[in-house]
């Protein structure tokens, strides 16, 4: 499956970040994922396509939403009883760190489209204690949303052999201004998600 690819050249991308991280701390963030090659010669590197949510305010969500703007994704469930409480805390250690910093939002998409409607992700939102102009929960076409996952590195699927009858990726991901994805980590992982805002920190110099 086309997930399944993405994710496997995303994890080794990684590992070769990390082999590398000490000769390469100076340089930027390499941008993630195939690239192809114009009949000139330029490199094409891959970007996030179009999109267009609705957020926990009833607000269209869209591209021109993160217009010159680095933003954070993770996909999530409310309801989830297994990693989305460990991402969300952690969600909420680079809400904080980033929160004044103008030219980063974030962007969690849920994946439960029938369960968590507008009013319960502006109920959630509440509960984290989260600004809505600077954090969207966005829910949505369900298509849309699952398929959106592979374009951001993650695994979205419904599976009712899993706990809560999803199947999604614990990952917390970045993207540039110009709809490039540039890093990832475990967001279960405080360590990996240490590491992870210090390439946003990065980022935002670069930017």
């Amino acid at each position: 499956m086309k997930y399944a690819r993405l994710f496997a050249i995303a994890t080794a991308t990684a590992v070769v970040m990390a082999s590398c991280q000490n000769e390469q701390s100076d340089r930027p963030l390499p941008i993630l994922g195939e690239r192809d090659v114009a009949a000139n010669g330029d490199t094409i590197y891959p970007v996030i396509p179009d999109f267009s949510f609705v957020n926990q305010d009833s607000q269209i969500v869209n591209n021109a939403t993160f217009a010159g703007k680095a933003y954070v994704v993770d996909f999530f469930f409310i309801h989830c009883p297994t990693i989305c409480p460990k991402v969300k805390a952690n969600g909420l250690r680079i809400y904080e760190k980033f929160k004044n910093e103008d030219g980063l939002l974030m962007l969690s998409h849920s994946i439960d489209v029938k369960n968590d409607t507008v009013a319960a992700l502006r109920h959630h939102a509440e509960k984290l204690g989260i600004d809505s102009r600077k954090w969207h929960l966005v829910t949505g076409d369900h298509d849309a949303i699952y398929a959106i996952a592979d374009d951001y590195f993650s695994v979205a699927k419904e599976d009712p052999s899993s706990p809560g009858g999803f199947d999604h990726s614990g990952r917390i991901i970045l993207v540039d201004k110009n709809r490039h994805v540039r890093s990832f980590c475990d967001g279960t992982s405080a360590e990996s998600v240490d590491k992870f805002m210090k390439d946003i920190e990065k980022l935002l110099k670069e930017q």
